[in-house]
C-alpha cells in the first residue's frame, strides 16, 4: 500500500489511540476507604458490567449535566454488580479517580508520520462528548484535526454514516480514506462506507507503506 493513495485516515480512540490504564486496584483502594473488601476478580466482573452500560449510554451524553448523570449511573451499577450499598455520590469520586487513560504504544509517533506526509487525521469513536477533553489532556489534539463522537452525530460505529460524516467534513472521498480500529465494528463500518482498514494497533498499522 502507498501513503500517496490516501487523503485522510480515521482513527478509533479506545484501544487504538488510547488506552485505559488498569482501574482494579484504584477501585479496590476506593472500597477499602469504605470499608468494603472484595477481590479484583469481583471487582473486574462488576466493571465489565459497568462498562456494558456505558456503551448503550455514551451516545446520549452529549453535554456536561448528560455526561455527569451517566457517570453516576455507571458508579451505581458498578455498586449494585457487587451488590454494595455505599451511597453513590459518596463513592463517586473514588469510582471516577479510578479512570486514568494513557495513549497507545507509539500512537504518538504514528499520527505525527501521518501529518508529516500531509494527511488529514479524525477521531471516530462510541464516546459521550468528553472525548475532547480526554485527548486534550493527553496532548493529543493538536494531532488530529476533527474529533467525532457517538453523542455528537446520535450515530454509533458501526453505522457507516458516523465514518461518512468524518470523511465529508474531512473533504475526503471513502475510497482514499482509510480506518484503524480495534474491533468488529470498525471493521465492519470502515468497509461498508467504501474505505480501506487496517486493524490496531496503530504501531504496526502502517508496516509495510510505502
Amino acid at each position: 500500500m502507498r501513503f500517496a493513495d490516501l487523503d485522510c485516515v480515521t482513527v478509533d480512540a479506545n484501544g487504538t489511540l488510547i488506552g485505559l490504564a488498569d482501574p482494579l486496584p484504584g477501585l479496590e483502594r476506593g472500597l477499602r476507604s469504605h470499608g468494603v473488601e472484595r477481590s479484583l476478580g469481583e471487582i473486574g466482573a462488576a466493571f465489565r458490567t459497568e462498562i456494558a452500560h456505558y456503551r448503550k449510554r455514551a451516545p446520549d451524553g452529549r453535554d456536561s449535566q448528560s455526561v455527569a448523570q451517566i457517570r453516576r449511573e455507571c458508579c451505581g451499577i458498578f455498586l449494585d454488580a457487587l451488590a454494595v450499598g455505599l451511597d453513590i455520590d459518596s463513592f463517586l469520586p473514588d469510582f471516577l479517580g479510578s479512570f486514568r487513560f494513557q495513549p497507545e504504544r507509539r500512537a504518538v509517533e504514528v499520527l505525527s508520520d501521518l501529518r508529516g506526509r500531509g494527511l488529514a487525521i479524525a477521531i471516530v469513536s462510541n464516546w459521550d462528548c468528553s472525548l475532547g477533553e480526554t485527548l486534550e489532556q493527553l496532548g493529543l489534539t493538536e494531532l488530529v484535526d476533527l474529533v467525532v463522537t457517538s453523542a455528537e452525530t446520535g450515530l454509533a460505529k458501526p453505522d457507516p454514516r458516523i465514518f461518512r460524516y468524518a470523511i465529508e467534513r474531512l473533504a475526503s472521498a471513502p475510497e482514499r480514506a482509510l480506518h484503524v480500529g480495534d474491533e468488529e465494528s470498525d471493521r465492519v463500518g470502515a468497509l461498508a462506507t467504501g474505505m480501506l482498514f487496517a486493524p490496531a494497533p496503530l504501531a504496526t498499522a502502517f508496516e509495510g507503506w510505502t
